[in-house]
């Protein structure tokens, strides 16, 4: 009986969309997390009467003929790349990207990561990283003896001393954009990596060539709407059990066939 295979590939597809949905709603306060959407599509039919044959019978064309579905299956889980609140935090390394754009960062492996995580550190040798100690791209590094930092919408760092009145400029970060940036591969903490599906990364100065401002003090907070997500949860569940309901339905055919005499 095919109900049973259908009904178990509604209920594989039911739960990984709840997997989904629980991933969100763990990351609710994730800095600069994007919410996650499963999308499906249905699975091969099986022909029994292609539409268009011809009736052997009379010679007359049969119109819709008999198509049966053979279940559902995961095409994508795709990136919502709407942009989170921004979230006052006064630190003078926290920096959120106001519009498209990411921070490019160095890994332990030498390769390049991407992110919109902009609560940067200074390591012990006062070079800006990441919370995990990624170097960010290009390196700058704070002197010791700097007593405030100020950093501009296009990126200018600035240190300010004690014993001169004109700040020091240490460096310029710069952003990075994708031609498909739902193609990026997410590796976690918060950090991504360029893919064949997601294109070169385009490099440019904050505010330029259709990329976002830098706003310092500020976290991008996640786009992740719990009342949203909490509604796709019941959508799930009750899709979940309506295809258990199939299985025991065709569990309890089954039985009755086999009970006859």
């Amino acid at each position: 009986m095919r109900a049973l295979q259908i009904a178990a590939t509604g209920m594989s597809a039911q739960q990984m969309r709840v997997e989904v949905i629980s991933n969100n709603l763990a990351n609710m306060s994730t800095t600069g997390y994007n919410a996650r959407r499963a999308e499906f599509a249905d699975l091969h039919y099986q022909q029994m009467t292609r539409p268009g044959t011809i009736s052997a019978s009379d010679g007359t064309v049969i119109p819709a003929g008999v198509q049966l579905g053979l279940g559902v299956r995961p095409t994508a889980v795709t990136v919502n790349l709407s942009q989170g609140s921004l979230s006052a935090t006064n630190g003078d390394l926290d920096v959120a990207i106001d519009g498209i754009g990411y921070l490019e960062v160095t890994m332990p492996s030498g390769v390049s990561g991407y992110t919109r995580d902009g609560g940067l550190k200074r390591s012990p040798d006062g070079l800006i990283v990441t919370s995990d100690g990624y170097p960010v791209v290009p390196g700058v590094t704070i002197p010791a003896d700097a007593r405030a930092l100020a950093i501009n919408a296009s990126g200018e760092i600035y240190a300010y001393f004690t014993d001169r009145v004109e700040p020091q400029l240490l460096g310029q970060f710069t952003l990075a954009s994708f031609t498909n940036e739902k193609g990026l591969e997410a590796v976690g903490s918060n950090l991504f990596l360029e893919t064949g599906a997601s294109g070169p990364p385009l490099v440019s100065t904050p505010g330029q060539d259709g990329l976002g401002t830098l706003r310092q003090g500020y976290l991008e907070e996640s786009s992740v709407d719990p009342v949203r997500e909490i509604t796709e949860l019941i959508k799930a569940q009750r899709g979940y059990e309506l295809n258990a309901k199939v299985i025991t339905a065709a569990d309890q055919m089954l039985g009755a066939t086999t009970q006859v005499r």
